[in-house]
């Protein structure tokens, strides 16, 4: 028998927990680990890189608005199951818990460097901000108390689409906030629309493809189908960058692209003009 034994794996016990979770995060662009706290603190945009993950509307609302300022409307509005989709309200329960939110989207009245606005903020984290009854009310409710307090309208997109689980009723919600919209720009009231990672399906379709402007966050995805299912219906090689905030912008879709930490700056100083008989009321 030798003086030495080979370990194996079996022999190593346990495995250790020395590295809490959540301690890093790996940026899928240039593959840096980053310190989460660090990232927090920059907006979740990558020190190395720029990469800007995805925001929380939590998040986005604590770097975009004056301090206490924000006041949430129609908090309390909660899905049904219109279709009984089997396990879908389990589904919204468990992002319910998962995220702290009721719905998709964020909704409510705020200051942006003193200046007042209504803002709509989506979530990808809850069923990846998917529109169904709720998200399209709570927008379409914004919208409205926005036009009835003169006030401008701030849309954050970011969503897989239409909500499957609410088939047509969720594809209503394309009409309902764009009919809301159009009421609001009757009026002469402005309306920023800012496309964040990934914006996709029936809310491009609709709302966040009607801003007086449009912003988007670098690199993010905007499109209707994703870039798999375009190719496969087309045949046709699609070009570099294809559905890319940088794309959308060479391509007349999108006025601007910001970096997260010009966007509130730069929102303030939109509703300052537009505010002013800019392009929105020089327009009614």
């Amino acid at each position: 028998m030798g003086i030495f034994k080979k370990r194996t794996v079996e022999n190593l016990g346990e495995k250790k927990s020395d590295m809490p979770e959540g301690l890093w995060t790996k940026c899928p662009s240039c593959g840096e680990s980053l310190y989460e706290s660090a990232l927090a603190k920059n907006l979740r945009v990558c020190t190395h890189c720029g990469h800007h993950f995805t925001q929380s509307a939590p998040e986005r609302i604590l770097a975009l608005c004056d301090e206490g300022s924000f006041e949430e409307m129609d908090e309390n509005l909660d899905s049904v199951n219109p279709l009984g989709f089997k396990g879908y309200l389990e589904k919204v329960k468990a992002n319910q818990e998962k995220t702290g939110l009721t719905e998709a989207v964020v909704t409510g009245r705020a200051m942006i460097e003193g200046q007042p606005c209504v803002m709509a903020i989506m979530d990808f984290r809850f069923l990846a901000a998917s529109m169904g009854s709720v998200v399209g009310e709570k927008i379409t409710r914004a919208v409205e108390a926005a036009t009835k307090e003169g006030k401008p309208v701030i849309v954050f997109s970011a969503s897989g689409g239409a909500r499957m689980h609410e088939g047509i009723l969720s594809l209503m919600q394309m009409a309902k906030t764009s009919g809301a919209l159009a009421r609001h720009a009757a009026a002469g009231l402005s309306f920023i629309s800012v496309l964040t990672h990934p914006t996709t399906g029936g809310v491009t379709a609709s709302f966040a493809t009607l801003g007086d402007v449009i912003l988007a966050e670098p690199r993010c995805m905007i499109g209707f189908a994703g870039p798999r299912v375009v190719k496969e219906t087309t045949h046709a090689d699609l070009p570099p960058g294809f559905q890319t905030a940088e794309f959308m912008m060479e391509h007349g879709l999108v006025d601007l692209i910001v970096q997260r930490k010009e966007m509130r700056p730069t929102l303030a100083r939109l509703i300052g003009y537009m505010s002013k008989g800019g392009p929105a009321k020089a327009a009614a």
